[in-house]
C-alpha cells in the first residue's frame, strides 16, 4: 500500500542533503576568506578593543585636465613646480559634474626622486553644488622588494561640501589614487574612496 509516508520521506531526505550541501559551501567560504584574510596583530589592547582593518568604498573618479607645468625654482627641500588646472570632469555613484578651471597643484619634487602634490580645486556637480577639494598625494618609484608596478601613487583628500544633498560628503575620511593619462591627454585620473 502507498502511503503519504515515502513522498514526505523523500522530501525530508532530498531537503536534509540541500541542507547539508549548502552548510559545506558556506563552511568552504568561511574557510577561503579566512585564508584570504591576513593575521591581525597582537597588540597590548587587542583584547578590550578589537582590530578592524579599514575599509574602502568608492566614491567618484575625475579627469583633471592640465595646463603646462611651471616651474617655480629650487629650494633646500628640492625643486617647487606648480601645474594649473583647466577644467575635466568627474562621476561616481550619485555625483557627476565638471572640474572647474583655476585649481593648482603645487609640486616639491624632493632631493630622494619622490614628489609631494598639494593641489586645491573645486567640482561643480549636474545641479550646480561646488565642493572643494584638497588633495596631498605622495609618489614615488617603488623601492626594491615592494609589490606593484610602475611607482607608489596615493594621496588623502580633504573634500567640503555644502549643505543639502552633497552634504554626506563632509562625513567621511577620504584616500585616493593618481594615475596620469599623458601621452595621450594631458590630465590625471583620481580616484576617490572613503574609508568606512
Amino acid at each position: 500500500m502507498n502511503t503519504p509516508e515515502r513522498p514526505l520521506r523523500r522530501s525530508l531526505l532530498v531537503g536534509g542533503l540541500a541542507a547539508t550541501a549548502a552548510s559545506v559551501m558556506a563552511e568552504a567560504r568561511a574557510e577561503a576568506q579566512a585564508q584570504a584574510t591576513p593575521a591581525l596583530p597582537s597588540t597590548p589592547t587587542t583584547d578590550k578593543i578589537p582590530m578592524l582593518l579599514p575599509r574602502t568604498e568608492f566614491v567618484y573618479e575625475a579627469i583633471a585636465d592640465l595646463e603646462p607645468t611651471l616651474q617655480l625654482g629650487n629650494s633646500p627641500f628640492g625643486e617647487r613646480r606648480m601645474v594649473p588646472i583647466i577644467g575635466g570632469t568627474f562621476e561616481g555613484p550619485g555625483l557627476k559634474g565638471r572640474v572647474m578651471p583655476g585649481g593648482a597643484d603645487r609640486q616639491l619634487v624632493r632631493r630622494d626622486g619622490a614628489t609631494a602634490l598639494d593641489a586645491i580645486y573645486e567640482l561643480q556637480t549636474h545641479d550646480g553644488a561646488v565642493i572643494s577639494v584638497r588633495n596631498r598625494v605622495l609618489t614615488r618609484p617603488l623601492k626594491s622588494g615592494e609589490a606593484g608596478s610602475g611607482r607608489y601613487a596615493f594621496s588623502t583628500l580633504e573634500i567640503t561640501a555644502p549643505d543639502g544633498p552633497y552634504g554626506w560628503l563632509n562625513d567621511f575620511v577620504y584616500v585616493g589614487t593618481l594615475n596620469s593619462l599623458r601621452p595621450a591627454r594631458a590630465a590625471v585620473v583620481i580616484r576617490v574612496y572613503r574609508v568606512i
